[in-house]
């Protein structure tokens, strides 16, 4: 069984589903981070000196242990020479996005 497969199994459990569904903001923005600083090359440590913020910091936003502030995100975003633009979009697109994403 691939992860795909797996994730629709699991998705057919109502309390999966809604636990999956609730993480979502937390997971695009940790997803967006991620994509943004690989799309300029650059390493969490070069990221770091970019910014001013630690390495560790910038690790720990990565995998979800911290929550960042729009502040940090703002100078996460200076550090790339990227706008933050955070958006609010009708849930029925985001969850046929997400569906279609697997």
């Amino acid at each position: 069984m691939n992860l795909k497969e797996y994730k629709e199994k699991k998705m057919r459990d109502p309390a999966f589903a809604k636990a999956y569904e609730e993480i979502q903001p937390e997971m695009s923005v940790i997803r967006a981070m991620i994509d943004a600083r690989t799309s300029q090359n650059l390493t969490q440590k070069q990221l770091a000196e970019k910014t001013g913020i630690a390495q560790a910091e910038i690790s720990r936003l990565e995998n979800g242990t911290r929550n960042p502030s729009i502040k940090l995100l703002q100078r996460l975003a200076d550090g790339m020479d990227m706008v933050l633009d955070v958006q609010f979009k009708p849930k029925g697109a985001i969850q046929q996005a997400v569906a279609s994403k697997g």
